[in-house]
């Protein structure tokens, strides 16, 4: 099997310096040494190496495309790709990258690390050597993320941890798989819907707003002044907001009706936001705001970037924030 990497930065290829962690590590070499000897033979394995390389804390939609079309243009001289990025926003661009290739054809595999290659307690070899698995496995499809021995549905995944080895979560799914002798497999991605012929990430004036006990409705009211192509709120629980705050829920409305689209998530790891449920979201229910069901906060800001990157407005973005195209979203 052939396999293409794209090496896109991250703490994985970080050396030390003066100034804090910075690229610098020869990721290409050390994975050649790693794989020698083993089934996978290095001249099997292309390597893109980007310039500059990024940390991940520093990526944008621009990001993404380039990591499209980097493994787009590879398409026929690989069977699988394994990219190699930051942990910070590794889950935004796995869940970006599962909408804009649906037609791909070819198993794509996320992964990283929490330490850099270079250090003896580096979790790099085993994460890696994960991802390149998952490839070679034949039960891989779509794009995925591997870390922490554990393979998740790319558009599913949350980090909750800064430093543990296993920092990735897919809340609402399970893992896909785990390592071991055998590996174990739980469960196949939902179906992917699609999206024939995307057009490229562009980056949006998408607002990303939490809700806390005590804001005033003076206080959102600046903040999204002026307004902001698309707003997503994360509300509480299944997607409540306060509806006796004087005010509040009526700068939400009020960003609607002037056609602002309203997109309303949980600040719950694990949740299903269903507008309506409770008498604080009715408001909202009745002015056009957009749930977005068991979708991460990940999923659903890069779907949002996504339809709006092709053109969608009103109601053909309602109906797609509420349609899986790429299995990020669970239908009852």
């Amino acid at each position: 099997m052939r396999i293409h990497v794209a090496y896109t930065g991250g703490t994985i290829g970080m050396i030390h310096s003066p100034e804090g962690l910075l690229p610098g590590a020869d990721v290409q070499g050390w994975l050649s040494n790693v794989l020698e000897g083993t089934q996978i033979d290095p001249e099997q394995v292309s390597f893109t190496t980007f310039d500059p390389l990024i940390d991940s804390s520093n990526a944008t939609p621009a990001h993404w495309q380039l990591i499209i079309d980097d493994l787009v243009s590879h398409w026929e001289k690989a069977d699988a790709f394994v990219v190699l990025h930051g942990t910070d926003t590794m889950s935004y661009a796995a869940s970006a990258l599962s909408y804009a290739l649906t037609g791909f054809g070819k198993p794509v595999i996320v992964t990283g690390s929490q330490h850099p290659l270079g250090v003896v307690e580096s979790d790099a070899i085993a994460n890696v050597t994960g991802a390149l698995n998952a490839a070679i496995s034949g039960k891989a499809t779509g794009v995925t993320l591997f870390f922490g021995h554990h393979l998740f549905a790319g558009n599913r995944v949350t980090k909750f941890s800064s430093w543990a080895f296993e920092g990735f979560t897919a809340p609402s799914t399970g893992p896909l798989a785990r390592t071991g002798t055998p590996w174990h497999w739980y469960a196949s991605p939902i179906p992917a819907t699609g999206w024939p012929n995307p057009k490229p990430y562009v980056r949006q004036d998408i607002a990303v707003l939490d809700l806390v006990p005590g804001i005033s409705a003076e206080r959102l009211r600046a903040m999204l002044d002026p307004a902001p192509s698309a707003v997503l709120v994360r509300a509480y629980g299944v997607g409540n907001v306060p509806d006796e705050e004087p005010g509040l829920a009526r700068v939400v409305i009020d960003l609607i009706n002037n056609g602002t689209p309203v997109i309303i998530s949980s600040q719950c790891l694990q949740a299903e936001v269903i507008l309506g449920r409770y008498a604080a979201s009715s408001p909202l229910v009745k002015a056009g705001a957009i749930g977005t069901g068991d979708m991460t906060l990940e999923a659903a800001y890069t779907k949002l970037v996504f339809l709006l990157s092709q053109g969608l407005q009103g109601d053909e973005l309602r109906h797609w924030m509420a349609t899986p195209i790429a299995g990020e979203l669970s239908l009852h």
